[in-house]
């Protein structure tokens, strides 16, 4: 297998938190092609035919395996569009790392979308990590637009961990779910914008089974003249629980919108909606500031802790 140079090895360990090809199952994507893959005993790789991505099939009953699956573009001009499917057994115990760095250094946009869908099946729980991160030394534009599809059945259990805090100039992410009886989705999604960034995130769960729920947190940055558009949609279709809950902290020229759209169709659906947009309290910069740290390093402090 070729060697991953150094560009490559930074976005690797931005988005994955790894600098290497790791043990046991993955994928690698690099500029709009197959790097390399391996499957294990327990988690099967198949490269689709038709289309560009990967089909993963994890065995019933596998515990306390992961999967990394990233994709890394260092080169300015490249748009790709990947489909990757997941097929997860009844009892499952893992961990799913994804995410995307892009390392843009021409004039040309870098573009990757992707669409994840989830086959989580019995009593199965999943940890699904998504980083996103972008850079470069050209005025090209940085572009990701990642959509998740879940479909959990009964009993299963799902939390999903996505970040993205630089470099992405314009995002538009979707995440779809329906839930069966007793199934419970978690989300925690952090994302920071400068300059003149923008970023939408959408939402929609559908709670279809008895006793199923979701709780889904955003918590955002906005900076510069950078726009945010939070919309999330939860539709209580049984005796189920739902709650949705955006924090955004708003700085010099940025705008923020979060639009809650909760719809109980079931007289036992109990469902929230929080919102909150604010900027940064005063008292904390002075709390900060009285300790030695100017009013930029308490703004990193603050903004550091809020996004952790």
């Amino acid at each position: 297998m070729a060697q991953l140079d150094s560009i490559q090895q930074n976005l690797l360990a931005q988005v994955a938190d790894i600098h290497e090809i790791p043990e046991g199952a993955f994928s690698l994507r690099v500029n709009g092609e197959m790097f390399g893959s391996r499957s294990s005993e327990n988690i099967e790789i198949v490269k689709k035919t038709d289309k560009p991505g990967i089909d993963i099939y994890i065995k019933a009953g596998t515990k306390k395996e992961s999967l990394h699956i990233p994709v890394l573009l260092a080169k300015t001009g490249i748009t790709e569009l990947v489909y990757n499917d997941f097929h997860i057994g009844a009892d499952c115990d893992i961990t799913i790392v994804a995410g995307c760095g892009i390392h843009n250094g021409g004039a040309e946009k870098s573009e990757h979308s992707g669409i994840h869908s989830f086959y989580v099946g019995e009593n199965a729980r999943v940890r699904y990590i998504e980083k996103h991160y972008g850079e470069g030394d050209g005025n090209g534009r940085n572009v990701m637009n990642p959509t998740t599809e879940v479909y959990m059945q009964k009993g299963s259990y799902m939390e999903m961990e996505t970040a993205q805090i630089k470099g992405v100039d314009s995002t538009d992410r979707t995440t779809k779910a329906k839930l069966a009886e007793g199934a419970h989705l978690i989300v925690h999604e952090k994302i920071m914008t400068h300059g003149e960034q923008y970023a939408k995130t959408y939402f929609e769960v559908d709670l279809d089974g008895e006793d199923c729920g979701t709780h889904v947190v955003s918590r955002s940055v906005a900076k510069d003249h950078s726009k945010q558009l939070f919309v999330s949609h939860v539709n209580g279709n049984n005796r189920s629980s739902g709650h949705t809950e955006c924090d955004a902290i708003i700085m010099d020229s940025a705008t923020v919108s979060a639009v809650p759209e909760i719809e109980a169709n079931h007289p036992e659906a109990s469902l929230i909606h929080e919102a909150a947009i604010g900027k940064i309290a005063g008292e904390q910069l002075i709390k900060l500031m009285t300790l030695g740290l100017t009013e930029k390093e308490a703004e990193e402090q603050i903004i550091g802790g809020f996004l952790k």
